[in-house]
């Protein structure tokens, strides 16, 4: 993606928003493993949602530095971000039951937009505030979903964006290392079709959004506003009430 093919501010970018509304259909489809079927294979698929919804981060900071709008802490994009965080967290913790280990995951994409932003921009504000993001990232990795990687994912599209695709492999390799948990590690040594297929996804996820960005779309799609922030906390309830009437069932679903 070059300076040229960004899009001026306000304009709506059909690629950008269809990438955001294809990481959405990863992450239900990830989050559909919990409902009570047996879908393992389901996780494959799921690990390009946290590396897209970085790429759309890095892409809206691009497309502010192109038109020469200087940086500046997003405070309406962090407020939503901070505000659906906290909105998702019991949404998010009854679904996943024993399963939530950490925080949901706009607290982490929220570090990382800060994280970026403190990288790009020139005012000391801006700067103070992406490090101690990124001192939190540090301090809090175990809390965070993805962990420190994690944070430094929307960051490393940035540095890579306007680039040779071939330098996709920058945030793959990040995106790998924030999805490198010991039981897909474990499972990836012993030829677990599962695990070898999450750590190719991780791999690929980056240069395949990079791709689809640089490919306008020849249709219409619909545009991702901010009303989109309430599709997270309300698709864990909608797949809680669902995996509760698969329960009610008679017969196992």
């Amino acid at each position: 993606m070059t300076d040229s093919n960004l899009p001026m501010a306000g304009a709506r970018d059909k690629a950008l928003d269809l990438l955001k509304w294809l990481a959405m259909l990863s992450m239900v489809m990830d989050h559909l493993r919990y409902v009570g079927w047996y879908a393992d294979w389901l996780y494959v698929p799921g690990r390009v949602a946290f590396p897209w919804f970085c790429l759309a981060i890095a892409v809206n900071l691009a497309r502010s530095r192109t038109n020469a709008i200087q940086p500046r802490v997003q405070w309406k994009y962090l407020t939503w971000l901070v505000v659906f965080a906290v909105v998702a967290e019991v949404p998010y913790r009854l679904f996943m039951t024993d399963e939530a280990y950490t925080l949901n995951v706009l607290p982490t994409l929220a570090l990382g937009l800060l994280v970026a932003q403190g990288w790009v921009g020139r005012s000391f504000p801006v700067r103070m505030t992406g490090g101690f993001a990124l001192l939190a990232g540090v301090l809090f990795s175990e809390h965070l979903m993805f962990g420190f990687f994690g944070v430094l994912l929307p960051l490393a599209f940035l540095l890579v964006l306007q680039r040779s695709i071939w330098l996709a492999i920058v945030p793959g390799a990040v995106c790998l290392f924030s999805n490198a948990w010991r039981q897909i590690l474990d499972g990836a040594q012993w030829g677990d079709p599962v695990s070898v297929g999450a750590l190719i996804a991780c791999l690929l996820a980056p240069v395949l959004g990079m791709l689809l960005l640089r490919a306008q779309p020849p249709f219409a799609v619909l545009p991702m506003r901010r009303w989109a922030y309430a599709i997270y906390p309300a698709h864990f309830l909608l797949l809680l009430g669902l995996r509760e009437i698969l329960v009610a069932l008679p017969f196992d679903a």
